[in-house]
């Protein structure tokens, strides 16, 4: 059988909750392997919205496993907030139906304090950090001064490793003017938390293992997109983790050989959250309808999300770097109405045609993007579940789009509920 990993191919909010969910129902394990809890996925379920941060997109679905691997950072508390408010909407969530990596790294309470402090030092040169603390929390892991989740039961070694955390980090608070964090409170609040959260720890690589062994379909869920990597995304506006495929093998403890289908989530249009370049970005009327019709607006934090045309560039290197195979394009029916559209298919930098974005972040700002115009379509595509309900129009478009990122629409999502999806490939045929 082959296993699923589902990564975003723009820079994030590509609408990853919904096609993870829709896939959900033919896997066993659900595996968010990078990130925090800055990701966030939005689900619409026969009416009801349900928002999740850091629990994968498959705990909604009864009887299914959800796994949070070592490669995210994990903010204790949130996290239980999370399961306490799917509760309440009547999601059974227990030690039986999620399972965490003791060896991943924990987002503390002063995490959050130094982004928001450096982010405020940073005056306009700011990255547009959502300010909950990943980025601090994984350089500490690269640092090797983290506290992991098997370390909050070993007091005396959790008490040193607090002192050597805040040997760090109060010194960095100090230079930004900002108040140190209190060690007596930290390992308190430590101390309160493991009990809550032990019951849910495993070794989940071994875990995964024998599910692999077993011939159980295994979903891999990534957070964020492949341009906000860390490595090939617009650096350094980027989230602090690899988002590309390969991340899925080294975040979850599983062999890069059970990653299997690449699913690249990427919408029929463009939008970002916060600072960076945006080669296609829409600052007019046109841009305002876009983010009105897709009601662009951050799950985790609420802000508003920049809209522009879509661009084939950067797409298409999303996918050869991201080790994408095919792609599930979403909300297609945003589009619906415009009398034109526009497709990004290179870029001008002075008198150079570029075919991919540069590194340099000098030369990602100064591109100006080459359009290809189309002809939009007045009819509806909203809940269609089969190609023949698509304008002729529409479906000119998305085979064009599949052309200029080479790479076949394997789904196509044309609203956010559930059901209202075309399959045109099943990514978990062997």
């Amino acid at each position: 059988m082959s296993n699923v990993t589902v990564i975003g191919a723009q820079w994030g909010d590509e609408g990853k909750g919904k096609i993870v969910d829709w896939l959900s129902e033919r896997a066993e394990l659900v595996v968010r392997f990078q990130g925090g809890h800055n990701a966030g996925h939005t689900l619409v379920i026969n009416g009801q919205t349900y928002k999740l941060s850091l629990l994968p997109s498959g705990v909604v679905r009864p009887g299914k496993m959800s796994v949070i691997g070592n490669g995210v950072v994990i903010d204790p508390w949130a996290l239980l907030n999370e399961i306490e408010a799917l509760r309440k909407q009547g999601v059974d969530i227990g030690p039986e139906r999620l399972r965490i990596a003791e060896n991943a790294a924990l987002i503390l309470p002063l995490h959050g304090h130094i982004d928001r402090a450096r982010e405020e030092a940073s005056g306009a040169a700011k990255i547009g950090t959502t300010g909950r603390g990943i980025g601090p929390a994984y350089e500490d892991k690269v640092a090797r001064r983290a506290i992991r989740l098997c370390d909050l039961f070993d007091r005396p070694s959790l008490e040193s490793k607090i002192d050597r955390l805040l040997l760090h980090h109060n010194a960095l608070l100090r230079g930004l003017d900002a108040a140190p964090a209190d060690r007596e409170e930290l390992l308190s609040s430590l101390l309160a938390i493991a009990p809550k959260v032990q019951p849910y720890l495993d070794t989940v690589w071994q875990l995964l293992d024998v599910a692999r062994r077993g011939g159980r379909r295994i979903l891999f869920e990534g957070a964020q997109g492949v341009m906000l990597d860390v490595d090939h995304g617009t650096y350094p506006y980027v989230t602090s983790s690899n988002t590309v495929a390969g991340q899925a093998a080294t975040g979850s403890g599983l062999t890069p050989a059970a990653i299997g289908y690449v699913l690249g989530i990427t919408k029929a249009y463009t939008t970002r959250v916060g600072a960076g370049p945006f080669p296609t970005e829409l600052t007019d009327a046109t841009g305002e309808l876009i983010g009105q019709k897709g009601f662009e607006f951050g799950t985790v934090t609420g802000r508003k999300r920049r809209c522009g045309w879509f661009d084939a560039v950067l797409v298409r290197q999303a996918i050869k770097v991201g080790g994408i195979t095919g792609i599930a394009l979403t909300k297609l029916d945003v589009l619906d109405g415009f009398e034109s559209l526009k497709v990004c298919t290179g870029y001008r930098l002075g008198d150079q045609i570029l075919h991919h974005l540069p590194a340099s972040t000098a030369a990602q700002a100064a591109v100006e993007p080459i359009f290809e115009t189309f002809e939009g379509w007045s009819e509806t595509t909203r809940g269609a579940r089969s190609w023949a309900q698509l304008p002729a129009t529409a479906i000119k478009y998305i085979r064009r789009i599949e052309e200029l990122i080479e790479a076949p629409v394997a789904l196509l999502s044309t609203s956010p509920e559930r059901d209202d999806t075309i399959m045109v490939r099943d990514p978990f045929a062997p």
